[in-house]
């Protein structure tokens, strides 16, 4: 595959709208590390929402100029939006959206984050596979159905869809959607569970359009954030060092999708194999599920970083 350029850039900062984990009382800050605060006016009143999504804002800075993104947009309606006012993050800011994928919790607060946003035309990229009709998880023989995906939905909205198999820059080759991502680890096989429906027949759904963002810190390589990973975290990795030509990772973040029995199997050798990456952090999020946070941590724990809904993680050259 041919390469792509990304360019390197001074800074990433990524503040987390949504996650599955909040603990107001946490104190580790650092460097790296800014977790929402409790107190606001000298009170102990600002209460951020967790839940089972995930929504980021990305803030890139090269040459003292700062550009911004937003990455998913969380579960419930509310929630990611919420959280944003909360915070005092200013949403008018963002440049260009990221859908990484079609299920609901990377999508419920599409409305309300746009809103904030407060433009007509502003420019989402994602897999037009997010618009596969009749998806649904099943267990025996009970379906359990994702609310259906359509074009109609962004453009009520006056949002500009780019929908892209094929990797694609943003913001002036300082990001990068790695589009639909190679699968190539024997052991990241996918969800077994999803499924869709295809001109009357059942079929299983690779979830393919499931994708990440990847950004190039000077001098430390890249950044990899992923939604759920359904194309599986390694392959993720793998895919950002092919198309980008650079070898050192410097974070992996995201949802790695391995909660769940089904999952149980692979975690070992998730964690084996991030390790064997030896990024400078690996921040777990979303879907990765605690027996899987928990082995990545035991396995890696200098390199591990606890991520909240709320926190602001800030990678400098």
């Amino acid at each position: 595959m041919k390469k792509i350029e990304i360019k390197e850039v001074g800074s990433v900062e990524i503040l987390s709208l949504q996650d599955n984990y909040i603990e107001i009382t946490a104190s580790d800050n650092s460097d790296v590390v800014t977790r929402a605060k409790a107190v606001k006016d000298g009170e102990i009143k600002n209460s951020v929402l967790a839940e089972h999504g995930f929504s980021a804002v990305v803030r890139i800075s090269s040459g003292g100029k700062k550009r911004t993104l937003l990455f998913d947009f969380g579960f419930s309606k509310d929630g990611a939006a919420y959280n944003a006012d909360l915070l005092g993050i200013d949403l008018k800011e963002v440049e260009v959206m990221v859908l990484s994928h079609g299920h609901s919790d990377h999508l419920g607060g599409l409305e309300s984050l746009v809103g904030r946003i407060g433009r007509k035309g502003i420019p989402l990229v994602l897999h037009p596979a997010a618009f596969k009709p009749s998806r649904y998880l099943k267990f025996g023989e009970k379906r359990h159905y994702f609310p259906a995906v359509t074009r109609a939905r962004f453009e009520k909205l006056g949002i500009r869809l780019i929908e892209t198999r094929a990797p694609y820059s943003l913001l002036g080759g300082q990001a990068l959607f790695l589009g639909e991502v190679r699968r190539e680890t024997a052991f990241e096989k996918g969800m077994p569970m999803a499924h869709f429906e295809d001109k009357g027949s059942e079929k299983w759904d690779p979830i393919e359009e499931d994708s990440a963002l990847v950004m190039n810190l000077k001098g430390k390589g890249l950044i990899v954030l992923s939604g759920c990973a359904h194309s599986g975290i390694i392959n993720t990795v793998k895919f950002a060092r092919e198309i980008t030509g650079i070898e050192k990772i410097h974070a992996v973040m995201g949802g790695f999708h391995l909660a769940g029995p089904t999952f149980e199997s692979i975690i070992g050798k998730t964690a084996d194999a991030l390790k064997k990456i030896d990024p400078a952090y690996v921040i777990p999020c979303h879907c990765t599920g605690r027996k899987a946070v928990m082995a990545i941590e035991k396995k890696m724990p200098d390199q591990f970083l606890l991520n909240m809904a709320g926190t602001r993680l800030t990678f400098r050259a």
